[in-house]
């Protein structure tokens, strides 16, 4: 199943520039997964923008009930403790400053970038669909979205209020997102490898229309 996942880029080629007689490598900014202190991602995010650091906070809305029986609609963060920044490496030290930021995820003292591509796709996403958490999934039918912002993800089909979802995970954060789909936005790619009794959506096989 395709993960919006962190990966080794390749990086380009350092650029030095010398200050005095010390030579600095630079290489360009990339994105990066950002661990927060639980409930502290907005805060974190204003921090960021009052020390001018690129970040991106994705949020989706949920209406929920209180108790004096009022409903409002909140925007929440779609990761928990988690948001993501655009530094250059040598930058990680403004963002570990920061108030709330307890590490940048990465492996040893490493820092593993995010594919800008996802980021992006992630951005269209919540402007174009209606995305929310979702519980890790391991099990069910993979399909892949072929239409919309996010074209070209693959997660696991499921059927909520009777509407579709694909489920997709974000190994990285270790956390999933549920995008609203149509029968036309997707296409079979593998079957479930446990089929529970309970009822679950036909998927299209190959030759096969898709879902009703």
């Amino acid at each position: 199943m395709s993960e919006i996942r962190a990966y080794n880029a390749p990086q380009p080629p350092p650029v030095v520039v010398k200050q005095g007689e010390n030579p600095i490598l630079s290489y360009s900014p990339n994105w990066f997964a950002v661990y927060t202190t639980p409930r502290h991602e907005k805060r974190v995010a204003f921090h960021c923008e009052q020390r001018q650091i690129d970040c991106f906070l994705p949020l989706y809305q949920e209406v929920r009930r209180w108790k004096n029986r009022c409903r409002v609609k909140l925007d929440l963060p779609l990761f928990s403790n988690y948001l993501f920044v655009r530094i250059e490496r040598e930058e990680r030290f403004r963002v570990l400053n920061v108030p709330g930021v307890l590490s940048i995820l990465g492996a040893g003292s490493d820092l593993l970038p995010v594919q800008d591509e996802y980021v992006r796709s992630l951005r269209e996403g919540l402007e174009a669909h209606k995305i929310q958490p979702h519980p890790l999934v391991e099990i069910g039918d993979t399909v892949r979205i072929i239409a919309g912002a996010m074209a070209g993800m693959e997660g696991i089909l499921i059927r909520k209020k009777n509407e579709l979802h694909v489920v997709i995970k974000v190994a990285l954060l270790e956390r999933s997102m549920a995008v609203e789909v149509t029968t036309a936005d997707i296409e079979y790619v593998a079957p479930v490898a446990y089929r529970a009794p309970a009822s679950r959506p036909e998927l299209p096989r190959p030759g096969r229309s898709p879902v009703d």
